[in-house]
């Protein structure tokens, strides 16, 4: 198995997302990738603050390494929090921190029922995503929860970033779907009502329907890979690799 290495180290500073500038490098060894970023993305971003999401932007010094030849298991790991890092620095984090809880307000909350999880894409507002599916998190940390329409533009081919297993991460539009549809019915418990995509539970993965697995993950060119799409899961919730340290610690 190959051994990882991640090193993390946060420095968070408020600053005005408009004065604060990328900052990102790649370096490699034999057996290891590390990407390095201030968590600041090379796009204009959306207003943060603002009435769907209360947090500012803060730069935020990272280092993450995977290996550069990962091997897949025989099952995946579910991943909660930083699955994956763009080339540009910023991480992906598919998940939210809102659980169902019909005593908030908002009708969900950090500590409401685990058993029904929101999905941004169907929340009230996307909980103040911008035109790349990135906000800004309790922490400051700008992250995407989709595909950035700039990494689209930016990288020059499907390549947009690495998983946290080492895998790499592509976008290919509709080329590449996701197996993941709709259960039909009820929910039996909680929020109640039909299953319309609110939570991530109301999503049942079916391989019939689409090219991807259960991790969004798929070939490309003979090798395999995880792939963005246009439908849910968006972004895969689960990685077939070792994870390196420091990915899916959940930090909302």
């Amino acid at each position: 198995m190959v051994k990882t290495l991640f090193l993390i180290f946060l420095f968070p500073i408020v600053l005005n997302s408009a004065s604060a500038k990328n900052d990102v490098s790649i370096s490699q060894s034999m057996n290891k990738l590390c990407i390095t970023s201030n968590s600041i993305p090379d796009h204009a971003i959306g207003k943060f603050p603002n009435r769907s999401n209360p947090n500012a932007i803060r730069q935020q010094s990272v280092e993450f390494c995977v290996p550069k030849n990962p091997i897949k298991n025989t099952k995946p790991k579910f991943v909660k929090g930083t699955i994956g890092i763009a080339l540009n620095g910023i991480q992906f984090r598919p998940s939210t921190a809102g659980y169902y809880d019909p005593s908030s307000k908002s009708g969900h909350s950090q500590n409401g029922d685990k058993r029904w999880s929101l999905d941004i894409f169907r929340a009230k507002n996307k909980l103040g995503l911008d035109e790349n599916n990135g906000h800004v998190g309790p922490n400051g940390l700008y992250h995407y929860h989709g595909i950035a329409k700039t990494l689209i533009t930016t990288s020059g081919n499907s390549l947009i970033g690495y998983a946290g297993d080492g895998f790499e991460i592509h976008y290919l539009g509709n080329k590449k779907t996701s197996a993941y549809i709709l259960k039909s019915g009820n929910r039996p418990s909680g929020p109640g009502g039909n299953y319309d995509g609110s939570y991530n539970e109301d999503y049942v993965y079916n391989p019939s329907v689409g090219s991807l697995d259960e991790c969004n993950g798929g070939e490309l060119n003979g090798k395999f890979v995880y792939f963005i799409t246009n439908s849910y899961p968006f972004v895969g919730r689960c990685l077939w690799g070792e994870i390196s340290l420091g990915f899916g610690i959940d930090r909302h």
